[in-house]
């Protein structure tokens, strides 16, 4: 889940301490504002644990774009896992979650409500007993190292084939799939040209298009822009908060 904003609300991203650094990409939060908004949400292969008053939710990997409202006056905290460390926020395999928010009681139980209770009872501890949550994780959670690899792999211009790549690993392609699907939340192909998107995400309003289609591993500038408007409903000049190349 990555936030773009398509109208006024005060959004942000901060980093977290080292212990989780390599699974977590984020804490962040948005809100607040005395007028609402929207913002629009792309695929990115994360996987968001996020607090609103009265519950969490988790929102699983995207496969699409879709736009997420906030009243005016309300806020809302998340933690983001990195492609491939859903586990450390689900307890179940990713794909279960694919393109669906769910109420987190639904996967944790008791657990989530009593994190959702603590953070309405002090909202602007939320990163914190987010963070908090996470940590407690990593002692009943372990990522798992093949997929750890791969991701790894498959986020480059040139990606290895899953033939190529169940060999460097170690394991089949029938398994490399199965496993990168159960942590990620979708199979090898997707999770390129999402990887491949966000590359170009970070990279628009900062070179020639064409220059950017070339270092992110597209085709061509028409491809880039294809899956631009497949993946964000919008094309590399027009998706916000991105100035025009």
């Amino acid at each position: 889940m990555v936030v773009t904003h398509t109208s006024r609300v005060g959004y942000w991203e901060s980093g977290v301490d080292a212990e989780l650094r390599g699974f977590v990409s984020c804490a962040w939060g948005h809100g607040g504002e005395p007028v609402g908004g929207s913002q629009l949400v792309v695929p990115d292969g994360c996987v968001d644990v996020i607090w609103r008053p009265g519950g969490i939710e988790v929102v699983g990997p995207d496969t699409g774009a879709w736009v997420s409202g906030i009243a005016a006056g309300s806020s809302l905290f998340g933690i983001r896992a990195r492609p491939g460390m859903a586990g450390l926020l689900l307890g179940v395999p990713a794909g279960e979650v694919r393109d669906q928010r769910v109420d987190a009681a639904d996967l944790w139980g008791a657990r989530a409500r009593v994190l959702a209770e603590a953070i309405d009872e002090r909202p602007e501890m939320a990163p914190v007993l987010l963070a908090d949550f996470a940590r407690r994780r990593l002692a009943e959670w372990a990522p798992d190292p093949v997929v750890t690899a791969a991701v790894a792999a498959l986020d480059d211009p040139r990606p290895p084939s899953v033939a190529g790549l169940a060999d460097r690993v170690g394991v089949s392609e029938r398994q490399l799939r199965r496993r990168i699907g159960d942590a990620v939340g979708y199979g090898p192909r997707t999770l390129v040209s999402v990887l491949r998107f966000q590359r170009a995400v970070r990279g628009a309003g900062t070179r020639p298009l064409a220059d950017l289609a070339q270092d992110c591993g597209y085709a061509d500038q028409a491809h880039l822009t294809r899956e631009f408007r497949r993946l964000s409903g919008t094309t590399p000049k027009r998706f916000p908060g991105q100035a025009s190349s």
